[in-house]
């Protein structure tokens, strides 16, 4: 199978850049369930751009670096928010239906943001846009899909033995319902995979999460950045029967009031801007009062804005909820926080290239730089759509190039695996010991013991991978270990606290912010 480009990952960043190549070259992209699930379309809030002209761009970068505790690259943020509104009107010209009022497009705020610039489609943004963008790809002629179909290994010059030539020549890929591995020549590949909350036992995220595109582009020599913060959503709904429903950022940005289960408020205790702080000031808050009193969630109370007000803008959150009981017109939601987004990943320069010629990244996968120590809500699907614009860009700017003959994959020595119960066993484990160890509070004893499970379980896994066939849980299972040990080694270089990294050992906040970069050894490549 050749293709011009093979894209990994089905969300927004994925489509987008597939929308853009079909019709200049032949398109492959390789989801891991359907076209529609993916971490995009469960985006709430919306997308940040500058499109009000009492808003400014200066503000919008400003407030990403507050946010972003001042780490953020100051050339990728000022390229992304100068691009907003161009990608906004892409989305608009493509059909995306975002909400409208007396006005024109309505506008709402979130935390971190010091103006209305949070474009949307209702409650379900994602959704919508993910909707609206399918349903083009599916009928779009100059692109094939390959559904439930998962990524094994990047094929690169190194791995075909030349020893001198480091570019990627597509990848190997497991076809899950049949068992098959496919061997997919492509002159360029996208890694668009999203990121990794599954490593962690509570999670916004989809099961599609396990970090796969970025365990991938380690194995194969890329750098990786930053993954020592990853963001913990404040809002995550608390309930037996739902295990990653999210409560947008929206809600507190339109009045919602975190309480206590006495109806006392408690954000005003922990920053000036009270519910309106960034995400990780608010998760922390909650994690506080929640280790404080021994509960098990906290509130966030939108009923005193008014029945009519609460249905309008929040019409999904109020469905679902009220499918579950809870009727938040009236009585306020049970809140947890949960690991929701991954800020670090592979690094790219500004127009998505990784370390290996022929290799790009966007989305959540990658390290652009933007995001720093933490995101601004709702800076995520404007990444997206920025950097997969300037990836194709860049792929059309390249000149066409012979691809070698790849080998076929060798199954020559391996076996059935004779207990998958090791699987479950290992990926359990890992979940709970990095929530427990690595969450929204570190210690350095907790982060080596967190490092010391994880060499165990990477040598067990190693041997389960060599000695059996490839399966879907495996695989997952391999890239979950490999992340949540890159998440790990960048947290113990870390010496102090900043954005999402919160370290007791080291509370301070240095004066100079740095990025943590870890490089491939050879014997890893």
């Amino acid at each position: 199978m050749q293709y011009d480009v093979l894209i990994i990952g089905s969300g927004l960043a994925g489509q987008s850049a597939a929308l853009r190549l079909a019709g200049q070259c032949r398109v492959l992209m390789i989801a891991k369930r359907t076209l529609e699930e993916s971490a995009s379309s469960r985006a709430q809030g919306g997308i940040a751009a500058v499109l009000d002209s009492r808003d400014s761009i200066e503000s919008h970068i400003r407030d990403t670096f507050v946010a972003g505790a001042g780490l953020n690259d100051e050339r990728a943020t000022r390229f992304v928010v100068e691009n907003g509104s161009r990608a906004i009107q892409w989305l608009i010209g493509e059909g995306v239906p975002f909400t409208r009022d007396a006005n024109g497009y309505h506008l709402t705020r979130e935390g971190g943001h010091s103006a209305r610039r949070i474009i949307h489609v209702a409650d379900a943004t994602g959704l919508y846009v993910q909707e609206t963008l399918t349903a083009k790809v599916r009928n779009h002629p100059g692109i094939d899909i390959l559904e439930h179909h998962t990524a094994i290994d990047l094929i690169t010059g190194k791995r075909l033995g030349r020893a001198t030539d480091p570019r990627c020549y597509g990848a190997y890929v497991l076809d899950d319902r049949s068992g098959a591995i496919k061997t997919i020549a492509a002159r360029h590949t996208l890694i668009a995979s999203g990121g990794a909350g599954k490593v962690y036992l509570y999670t916004t995220n989809p099961d599609t999460s396990t970090g796969d595109g970025i365990a991938m582009a380690w194995r194969a020599g890329c750098r990786v950045a930053n993954m020592e913060f990853i963001q913990f959503h404040p809002t995550c709904l608390f309930h037996p029967h739902e295990k990653s429903f999210l409560i947008s950022e929206a809600v507190r940005g339109e009045g919602g009031l975190l309480k206590l289960p006495d109806g006392s408020r408690f954000m005003p205790q922990h920053d000036e801007r009270a519910e309106l702080a960034p995400r990780d000031i608010v998760a922390r808050a909650i994690d506080f009062e929640m280790k404080k009193r021994g509960l098990d969630c906290v509130y966030l109370d939108i009923a005193w804005k008014g029945e009519a007000f609460v249905k309008n803008h929040f019409p999904n959150i109020y469905a679902r909820c009220k499918e579950l009981g809870i009727d938040i017109t009236q009585e306020p939601i049970p809140v947890v926080p949960a690991a929701h987004y991954t800020c670090g990943g592979i690094v790219v320069d500004t127009r998505s290239r990784a370390d290996i010629p022929g290799l790009y990244a966007v989305g959540e996968a990658s390290c652009t730089g933007l995001h720093g120590a933490n995101r601004l809500a709702s800076n995520s699907l404007l990444e997206c759509l920025v950097y997969s614009e300037a990836a194709v860009a860049d792929i059309l700017a390249q000149p066409e190039r012979k691809l070698p003959d790849l080998p076929q994959w060798d199954e020559s020595r391996v076996t059935d695996a004779d207990e998958e119960v090791v699987i479950a066993h290992n990926w359990d484990e890992l979940r709970r010991f990095m929530w427990d160890y690595v969450g929204i509070v570190r210690t350095t004893k907790r982060l080596k013991r967190a490092q010391h499970r994880i060499r165990l379980l990477m040598r067990e896994i190693e041997e389960f991978y060599a000695n059996f066939r490839v399966s879907h849980d495996l695989i997952e299972l391999r890239n979950l270990v490999t992340t949540a040990d890159l998440i790990v080694r960048c947290a113990l270089k870390r010496k102090e606290s900043r954005g999402l990294h919160y370290s007791r050992d080291y509370p301070e906040t240095l004066p100079q912010a740095r990025p943590t970069v870890l490089k491939p050894r050879p014997k890893q490549i």
